[in-house]
């Protein structure tokens, strides 16, 4: 493993642990005591997003168990799938605001951002409804407005997030019809600092999502590289899901 490489296995332990002392950390990833308290103290999203206790035991502020306590702190809204499709539009909308309000999110609505909140949320009530009896969704997590800014080197933003068994769907929302180039650079922005966060357990799989468009889905190229993001309208993000989980195959 390389340096990073083996930064983020350290990082995953401590995610995935109840607590786990420099010592065993050391002892599972064959290290040095010196290379380990190196990292510890000097690779960012341990210094940042992990916490030493008074009995030496190191801890993620998000695990990277299912549920993925800690993640609601960096959130707008989270919650299960199931626990969502319970709330009304408006209990909905109070919540995503008291917690926007909570993470430091602007609510200055000057550019319609209270009506992107409900439009990205009837797209994802909508989905729902479109996988209802094809696949068991009510365990999956779903984040709205992730903001995790604790440094210039750790800043994770997301529309939303659907987090099922073995993905994670991170959706960059667009009130448009049109796609731009920018966008999807946009979209895919942040998947390896996610990747991070949700540890080898879980592969994330960016999307661009244009609601108003209709009957759009496609790949992109991603800039000059040959990378290709899914984009797709409202109205087919059942395909992307479908794409990954394979459920109308079954």
């Amino acid at each position: 493993m390389n340096e990073d490489q083996l930064s983020n296995r350290m990082y995953a332990l401590i995610c995935q642990s109840d607590g786990i002392k420099a010592r065993e950390i050391a002892k599972q990833l064959h290290l040095d005591r010196a290379t380990v308290n190196r990292l510890l103290y000097g690779y960012p999203f341990i210094h940042d997003l992990c916490y030493r206790d008074a009995e030496y035991n190191w801890h993620g502020y998000i695990r990277q168990t299912r549920p993925h306590a800690g993640l609601e702190a960096y959130s707008g809204y989270y919650s299960t799938v199931s626990e969502f499709l319970e709330y009304s539009e408006e209990e909905w909308m109070a919540q995503m605001q008291e917690g926007c309000k909570r993470i430091g999110r602007n609510l200055n609505d000057t550019r319609g951002l209270l009506h992107s909140f409900r439009d990205a949320r009837e797209t994802m009530v909508n989905l729902f409804k479109d996988l209802d009896g094809n696949i068991d969704y009510s365990h999956w997590e779903i984040v709205f407005e992730l903001r995790i800014k604790r440094s210039r080197a750790i800043r994770i933003y997301a529309d939303v997030l659907v987090i099922t068994d073995t993905y994670v769907f991170s959706m960059e929302f667009k009130m448009k019809d049109k796609i731009e180039e920018e966008e999807v650079k946009q979209a895919a922005k942040y998947t390896s600092y996610q990747e991070v966060i949700f540890g080898p357990e879980y592969d994330v799989i960016p999307v661009l999502v244009l609601t108003r468009a209709t009957d759009l889905y496609q790949y992109v190229p991603l800039g000059k590289t040959t990378a290709e993001l899914p984009v797709c309208s409202g109205d087919m993000l059942f395909n992307i899901f479908d794409e990954y989980l394979g459920f109308y195959a079954n």
